[in-house]
């Protein structure tokens, strides 16, 4: 398995409220990987998305191992890690006036039993990778994504909505959180793709694959760098799974 991450503040914002949390392979059993993508304020964003990667990380961490490993237990272990962050952003955002708006994306992925299990809350994307097939695992929680599944708009018209960054949810927000919780095959060569919406706002779907398909020894600096040159207007956030056997791993941040 290889594993590449890594976070860019782009072109536009003066601060990186994105955040990201990779297993060490050398060190770690459990194989999890999170990118959260914060929002709210001064700080408020960068405070919310590396509480929530580290409440996340800490709950699983902490009851992976006395949990059952059926499919629907680890599910239901990605969604008290999530539930227990998002009381952990929450409660904090009432603590300063400062922070009282602040909240993040989340994508949570854990890879067990050739099994990919996601909880997802927010814009941040979950992809797939399979014999030259790329998919979208998860769906944005987002104002222009309900209005395509309605049939009012267009994917192609979502894509330049001007509302296209607004959240119908977000972890930290409110007192209760109801994530997306999804469970896939993740065979040998099959590749994760983990991305914050600093990302998807400059680059197709297509576009990406296409990217990634030029890029086979350094994916996540070409993206980052193709999403800059068309603009940046984000935070950049990449983090690829690549489920391919080289004895060891390979992280670059």
């Amino acid at each position: 398995m290889r594993i590449l991450a890594k976070s860019d503040i782009g072109k536009a914002r003066d601060m990186n409220q994105d955040c990201f949390y990779v297993s060490d392979l050398n060190k770690d059993e459990i194989k999890l990987y999170i990118v959260a993508d914060g929002m709210g304020g001064y700080k408020g964003g960068e405070i919310a998305s590396s509480l929530a990667v580290k409440s996340v990380k800490n709950f699983v961490f902490n009851n992976f191992k006395k949990s059952r490993k059926d499919r629907e237990s680890i599910l239901q272990l990605l969604k008290a890690a999530i539930e227990y962050a998002n009381m952990i952003v929450y409660e904090k955002s009432k603590e300063d006036p400062e922070l009282q708006d602040m909240g993040t994306t989340l994508d949570a992925c854990l890879i067990y039993n050739n099994k990919v299990f996601i909880g997802h809350v927010g814009d941040s994307r979950v992809y797939r990778i399979r014999k030259n097939f790329m998919r979208k695992l998860t769906s944005d929680h987002s104002y222009v994504e309900k209005l395509v599944k309605e049939g009012t708009i267009t994917k192609e018209e979502a894509y330049n909505h001007p509302k296209k960054n607004m959240l119908m949810k977000a972890l930290g927000c409110n007192s209760l959180v109801q994530p997306d919780l999804i469970c896939k095959g993740f065979l040998k060569d099959d590749i994760l793709l983990m991305c914050s919406d600093g990302l998807t706002n400059m680059l197709r779907d297509n576009e990406i694959y296409n990217i990634l398909l030029k890029n086979p020894d350094k994916p996540v600096e070409a993206l980052i760098r193709n999403a800059n040159n068309l603009g940046g207007h984000d935070n950049i956030t990449v983090v690829i799974v690549d489920n391919i056997d080289i004895g060891e791993e390979t992280k670059e941040r």
